[in-house]
């Protein structure tokens, strides 16, 4: 990177110091105000300019002009906190009782401005504009929205990202081409019957006991109608119905989400549910109302990067590695239902998974992921032109 290993090792301090900023004072998807405020005063501080967006009250949009004209390409870190007591007894552990970086938005946000910083640096060998987005709500996958539609995305050609793995070792980086992360979507199902007497039931249409069927026959919509080839689920999460221990109650509410990683099955299980539903409930003497809330994409690499993704790691002496795929979902999908994109796992060497109370990571790898996200611009918009 042409860096002298006294840069490495301030770049290094000064993102430790941002991060461990960062994770003392967490704040919520589109709350995060003052991670805001933050973020564009160490965008300053580095002489990185800030482009104002009207549309987008939290989140900051920063650009690097290269010395050589070329396309736009957008490098994206999320920066919100989750609703979490944390537990994991850091001496810089949350300063607000209930919030935490168990995700480590904060380390993406740190070595998002890392990678601006040697960017920065290297303005003579960017062919092009590299457009930082500091995205927030992507817990509640509301910010990539609200970006798209401040305009944010405009003139950009592609876009990636990363989000921090713990089961991989920090200088690992998981790559996979295709599907990564699966589509997110909610439903809902009010179960309908006829209130009454608990030693009546002939009298009532007991809407838990055609719930209960109702859930265990919403597993055939996968099992027996969505190809085997296929990776879904169906999980009812919530079950909500009745007052008291002896009255059977008029209505049951079933909540759940669907995670699929085919736009086909995805499009599809809807109706299936649907159709399975109505028919429980028919025969039970019961009826339904079912509502379908899309809600994310499925997080879809574009083969074309695929090559130069690995190069930019190998390159800086960094492991590639087959990226597994997850159910969980991400909005940087959102970004690519519009540019083409590419989302990496980056290694962190982490004690415990994403959303634990416990969570922490290597800070090691603040540095790696900022190095890795600058070199792979340049290497992009080179390619590019």
């Amino acid at each position: 990177m042409n860096i002298s290993d006294n840069s490495i090792s301030a770049l290094q301090n000064r993102l430790v110091q941002m991060r461990r900023e960062l994770h003392e004072h967490p704040e919520l998807s589109m709350e995060e105000f003052e991670t805001t405020k933050r973020i564009r005063s160490w965008l300053e501080e580095a002489g990185i300019p800030v482009v104002d967006y009207p549309g987008l009250q939290v989140g900051v949009i920063a650009e690097i002009v290269g010395d050589q004209a070329g396309p736009t390409i957008a490098l994206r870190a999320d920066i919100d906190a989750l609703p979490i007591k944390e537990q994991t007894g850091l001496p810089f552990a949350s300063k607000t009782d209930g919030k935490m970086h168990a995700c480590g938005h904060d380390f993406h946000t740190a070595s998002m401005i890392g990678a601006a910083v040697v960017l920065k640096k290297r303005r003579k060998d960017l062919k092009g504009t590299v457009r930082f987005i500091f995205q927030p709500g992507e817990e509640v996958a509301a910010g990539a929205k609200e970006v798209v539609a401040a305009g944010a995305l405009d003139g950009v050609e592609a876009v990636f990202g990363m989000h921090n793995r713990p089961n991989h070792p920090v200088g690992t980086i998981g790559v996979r081409q295709g599907p990564l992360m699966a589509s997110v979507d909610r439903f809902e199902i009010d179960v309908i019957g006829v209130g009454g007497h608990a030693g009546i039931p002939n009298n009532s249409i007991d809407p838990i006991v055609t719930a209960s069927l109702i859930v265990s026959g919403l597993q055939s919509v996968i099992s027996r109608n969505i190809s085997s080839l296929h990776n879904a689920v169906v999980s009812v999460c919530r079950i909500q119905g009745g007052t008291a221990w002896n009255v059977i109650p008029d209505k049951v509410t079933l909540e759940g989400t669907v995670r699929t990683f085919q736009q086909e099955a995805r499009e599809a299980i809807p109706q299936l549910m649907k159709r399975m539903a109505e028919g429980v409930a028919a025969a039970y003497g019961a009826r339904i109302d079912f509502r379908w809330f899309p809600y994310i994409p499925m997080v879809n690499n574009d083969a074309k990067f695929t090559g130069i993704v690995s190069q930019a790691a190998t390159e800086l002496g960094y492991k590639v590695v087959e990226a597994e795929q997850t159910l969980g979902g991400e909005d940087f999908s959102v970004y690519q239902e519009r540019v083409p994109g590419y989302f990496v796992w980056m290694g962190t060497s982490g004690t415990e998974e994403w959303h634990h109370p416990a969570f922490t990571l290597n800070e090691e790898a603040l540095t790696v992921s900022a190095n890795y996200f600058a070199h792979l611009a340049i290497k992009v918009l080179e390619e590019w032109t």
